[in-house]
């Protein structure tokens, strides 16, 4: 099979990471440990004290987590291809998860937005901050992504410890499922707010990216442990055969065909080599429907009609672009198709030419009809390797993988 495609994409997808990386590790830490990507994409300027919450006095448990991961992820990848980057990768994880423990360590939970004494806040519409209420037995995409980090920094660096950050995980997941899992951190959390949530398929399909990670680690385990009963949850719940489509919620309209996207990458990699041919064959519609209903205008939108198949946002978010590729190269891993492939080509190039800024080695957060627009989706920090990074990261190794498979004996 022709690289054409492959190794150009590959190098391509290499040099964007080690720059973003190189980037990031060269600006000054918060509070002298917390990554700090807090610069206006569209500008290039980074934001001050006077931009409030979107500022330096502000510090997102959030994006810590998911930094944590990807900086560690990112160091092992790049152990022999380029050693000084791993090694300041790994100078710069040890502190964040000493940090990011020391910060669970009150009450066992991470908060979405802390303050300058790092205490946890929201913020009221007019942007005042205000006390975030801290019930011990409520979780949220902050104790997963800061669980998940910390799993990962100690499945590398602290195995004596991994027992407990496992256990840390385990509680989310349980969570998850008995109901104690509020999904919006931007309001107080509450027994009364999860009440009021739909039965959205993102807590099951965030904690899903935890599952593939935890088998390269050898802990294949843990990963069956809830992996297999998430995917099943979802696919049995969420997926409209009608469409092709995952509904956000059993029955809603609305259908978050990023979040679709991202849970086939994330399902793909827990799999084992020989998974049942026919969820291979569903997770492989939810790629292709899910792309091909959601790329209107510009890019891929943030959220679909199931009844109509029309975008219901005008905001197309880079994330989705990068999940793609993630999830195009491993479906292609399995089923060789040739649609699947021309999907990641696809996805490929409108990340590449209308999100990406080579001279910042950053992306553009959102883009609408009119262009890039100043949209923040969930946290205004910039992407600390995480959606970009780990689904270029995978891409990278689906490759590799193709090519030894090629060599001669």
């Amino acid at each position: 099979m022709s690289n054409a495609f492959f190794e150009p994409a590959r190098a391509r997808y290499i040099a964007s990471n080690i720059a973003t990386l190189n980037w990031m590790l060269a600006r000054p830490r918060l509070h002298g440990v917390y990554l700090n990507t807090k610069q206006n994409p569209l500008t290039l300027v980074d934001y001050g004290p006077e931009d409030g919450w979107r500022g330096p006095d502000h510090i997102y448990g959030w994006i810590e987590g998911r930094g944590l991961e990807a900086v560690v992820l990112h160091a092992e990848a790049l152990r022999t291809l380029d050693p000084d980057l791993a090694g300041r990768l790994e100078a710069a994880a040890h502190p964040l998860a000493s940090a990011l423990e020391d910060l669970r360590a009150g009450d066992g939970h991470a908060y979405f937005a802390y303050d300058r004494q790092m205490q946890p806040i929201r913020f009221l519409p007019d942007g005042t901050p205000v006390a975030q209420m801290r019930p011990v037995d409520i979780y949220t995409y902050s104790d997963t992504f800061v669980a998940k980090g910390l799993v990962a920094h100690a499945s590398v660096h602290d195995r004596a410890e991994l027992p407990r950050h496992l256990a840390a995980l385990r509680a989310v997941i349980e969570a998850i499922e008995d109901g104690r899992f509020q999904m919006d951190e931007k309001i107080a959390l509450s027994h009364a707010a999860i009440a009021a949530e739909i039965d959205d398929f993102g807590p099951r399909m965030i904690m899903l990216g935890a599952a593939g990670m935890l088998v390269r680690a050898g802990l294949s385990d843990v990963a069956s442990g809830f992996a297999d009963r998430f995917i099943a949850h979802i696919i049995d719940r969420h997926f409209d055969p009608a469409t092709g489509l995952l509904r956000n919620a059993p029955g809603l309209d609305a259908c978050n065909v990023g979040h679709a996207i991202e849970f086939v990458g994330f399902a793909f990699d827990y799999l084992p080599a020989d998974p049942d041919p026919e969820l291979v064959r569903v997770l492989e519609r939810i790629l292709v429907s899910s792309v091909e209903l959601g790329l209107k205008g510009p890019a891929i939108r943030l959220v679909v009609s199931a009844s109509t198949g029309q975008p219901m946002s005008p905001y197309c978010p880079w994330w989705s672009l990068p999940e793609t590729i993630r999830s195009a190269a491993l479906t292609f891993e399995r089923t060789h198709g040739a649609r699947v492939l021309e999907i990641w080509k696809q996805a490929d190039a409108i990340f590449f030419e209308k999100y990406w800024r080579p001279e910042a080695a950053i992306a553009y957060q959102c883009l609408t009809e009119d262009g890039p627009i100043d949209y923040v989706p969930a946290t205004p920090d910039l992407d600390p390797g995480y959606h970009t990074g780990l689904s270029l990261l995978a891409a990278i190794d689906m490759i590799g993988r193709r090519d030894d498979a090629f060599k001669p004996e």
